[in-house]
């Protein structure tokens, strides 16, 4: 995309890169929003299948604007002006069509993302089986699996086809294949097991603060030894009605009390992918214009697409994910002891962070390399030059950051599953999404915020010129600030406390919430 949005609409390249960051941003947090409607009202299957339709529709969107001249600036010097040659940036119109396009695919991926994960939970929940165990595959492990391979296929043939065919054909197949997935999902629907909505946990975690707050100032019997939030399970004078029901915004259970309190204590380790995410943005938007000035042959007739780099994060993610459930999980059990995945995600999610760290490290490495030779050879005001560097040199850093996806991802995934509330594991998938969305804007703020601090000298369209290699060891420090964080917020977390949902009887059904306060009452006495 990035490509699309230099070469095609003529957008300088800070400001394409934050385009893209921003979208992916936005495109990150709209699970919040479909799983609050999944939750509380649409369920699950109609949430992903109206996600799958505003996903169709903004592929289109993106179809049209690339097929339609009038969508789209003319090509650089397409106007008869001598060289060198200006290039037409794209007006208002032609961006207002990509900005809705794109906001359509983000509304769609919304509604998509956060239900698949707990759908696909729920399949296996119906025949008695937890998703993963010592003789299948993780669940998540196979989620990601398969996400990869998805990602495989689009930088690989679609890719290839945008450079070398047209970005028509480019978007379109996307398009198609997106028509086929919603297609074949709603179809099945006789055959899915489908949880009814239960009502939004975000209201419930809301109550339960109000009911704290009301509370603030009663007194407490001192051996209760309640923290704050547990003043919300104190039954006082006024919180029942007439017929004996509480008032929810008054008084909450044991239960919801608990709930709200595993999600707080779970925040500083979520907010730690945050940075982690944010500096793999830059493997999207600058890492793939190093690519497109170095050395990209394959053979004398044949170059590597610059977008097609990224492959090798997804290879090696791919291998990763393989090598982690077949080979080291087996062999971590004989020295942990542990059944399941052999080490702890918190093991997993630190080791993830560490490898991101060599991979940003090894970008400034390769990026000072280019830079030298592209000086040596007097390339460094000649942006369209090749440089004389393969770009295989850039393979480290790609895999390097896709080890540490197949590690800090999932393994943050499996963190929020397992230690979110049992009544809240569909949004705890949305809590993820929100980490990618932050961890985007926060690549914005970053190179935004170095863009103003150094004039513009670091990061130039002319990356010959900038010091894009200075941005690199910044980002190496940030995470290496972020890990030590990540391992501080480790140091004092405290595991749930519950397993069990209280409203959950024999059989597995779901049945309404029983109201348990607890019993000792303040200013009744």
């Amino acid at each position: 995309m990035i490509t699309y949005l230099t070469q095609q609409l003529h957008l300088p390249l800070v400001e394409a890169s934050n385009l893209l960051t921003n979208f992916n941003g936005t495109a990150a947090f709209t699970p919040v929003l479909g799983a609050i409607i999944a939750d509380s009202r649409a369920g699950r299957f109609w949430t992903i299948a109206g996600g799958g339709v505003l996903y169709q529709l903004g592929m289109l969107g993106l179809v049209v604007s690339a097929l339609v001249p009038a969508l789209r600036p003319a090509s650089c010097g397409a106007t008869g002006a001598a060289p060198p040659l200006t290039c037409q940036r794209a007006n208002g119109g032609q961006l207002a069509m990509l900005y809705g396009s794109l906001l359509l695919t983000a509304l769609g991926g919304g509604g998509i993302r956060p239900c698949v994960v707990a759908f696909g939970a729920d399949q296996f929940g119906q025949r008695g089986k937890r998703p993963g165990g010592e003789q299948q595959w993780s669940y998540f492990n196979l989620y990601f699996f398969s996400m990869g391979l998805a990602v495989l296929l689009a930088l690989t043939v679609v890719v290839y086809i945008q450079e070398n065919v047209g970005w028509g054909w480019g978007f379109g197949i996307p398009a198609i294949a997106m028509f086929v997935s919603v297609l074949s999902f709603v179809v099945g629907y006789p055959l899915y097991v489908k949880v009814k909505p239960q009502g939004s946990p975000f209201k419930r975690l809301l109550q339960v603060v109000v009911a704290a707050f009301k509370k603030g100032k009663d007194s407490v019997p001192e051996d209760v030894g309640l923290l704050f939030l547990d003043r919300a399970a104190v039954l006082t004078t006024g919180d029942l009605s007439d017929s004996g029901e509480p008032n929810l915004w008054r008084v909450s259970t044991v239960h919801r009390v608990e709930e709200l309190k595993s999600i707080v204590r779970m925040l500083p380790l979520w907010a730690a992918s945050i940075t982690a995410i944010a500096a793999a943005s830059h493997n999207f938007t600058f890492a793939i214009q190093q690519a497109r000035t170095m050395d990209r042959h394959l053979t004398p007739r044949f170059q590597i697409p610059p977008a097609t780099m990224i492959i090798f994060t997804t290879l090696t993610m791919l291998v990763s994910l393989a090598l982690y459930d077949r080979v080291f999980v087996p062999v971590a059990r004989r020295y942990t002891g542990r059944r399941s995945g052999g080490i702890t995600y918190f093991q997993r999610m630190g080791a993830g962070f560490a490898v991101s760290v060599l991979g940003v490290l090894a970008g400034a490495l390769v990026e000072a390399r280019r830079r030298r030779v592209a000086a040596e050879h007097g390339l460094l005001d000649s942006p369209s030059a090749v440089v004389p560097v393969s770009v295989f040199w850039l393979v480290p850093q790609y895999a390097l950051h896709g080890v540490s996806d197949a590690l800090s991802t999932v393994g943050h995934m499996e963190f929020l599953y397992d230690q979110s509330p049992e009544s809240m594991r569909s949004s705890a998938a949305a809590l993820f999404w929100v980490a990618g969305s932050l961890g985007n804007y926060l690549g914005t703020v970053l190179v935004t915020v170095v863009q103003s601090a150094t004039r513009g000298v670091w990061l130039q369209d002319n990356i010959n010129k900038g010091r894009l290699d200075y941005y690199y060891w910044l980002v190496t420090f940030l995470l290496v600030l972020n890990l030590f964080y990540y391992i501080a917020c480790f140091h004092f977390y405290t595991l749930k406390t519950f397993e069990v949902d209280a409203g959950r009887t024999n059989g597995g059904e779901r049945q309404p919430e029983a109201a348990e306060p607890c019993h000792v009452q303040v200013g009744s006495l």
